[in-house]
């Protein structure tokens, strides 16, 4: 699985983007464009399933991520600009999925105490 994060800057009309950690780079007339491109220039490197997250940063500027490879299963996809934040905050949603299963378990034993269920025949 390869993780490239490119940082993305207008220039004029054009749009560039540079490889965060690496040599990759394109650019194109809009933003479109250029995400195709980069996920070809990360494809011509890795192949799999493709994720990709664009966030801007400033109206000019803007990180895109792209991961390629590892089996998508079920809740794997992140979407929205979050995902590119999180990797470079260093990975702060890593703790999200634990919070959450906390209060999962809390709402679990809410429903023990009642005595009853919304089931039962009385």
């Amino acid at each position: 699985m390869g993780v490239f994060t490119f940082v993305c800057r207008e220039s004029g009309s054009d749009w560039s983007a540079k490889q965060l950690k690496g040599d990759l780079e394109a650019s194109a007339d809009c933003t479109f464009d250029l995400q195709r491109k980069l996920v070809q220039a990360a494809l011509s490197v890795d192949s799999g399933a493709v994720q990709s997250s664009f966030s801007y940063v400033t109206p000019k500027s803007a990180v895109f991520q792209v991961i390629v490879g590892g089996g998508c299963g079920g809740g794997a996809f992140v979407g929205g600009g979050g995902a590119a934040a999180a990797a470079a905050s260093g990975g702060a949603a890593a703790e999200a999925p634990a919070a959450a299963k906390e209060e999962e378990k809390d709402e679990e034993s809410d429903e023990d105490g009642i005595g009853m269920s919304l089931f039962d025949d009385e």
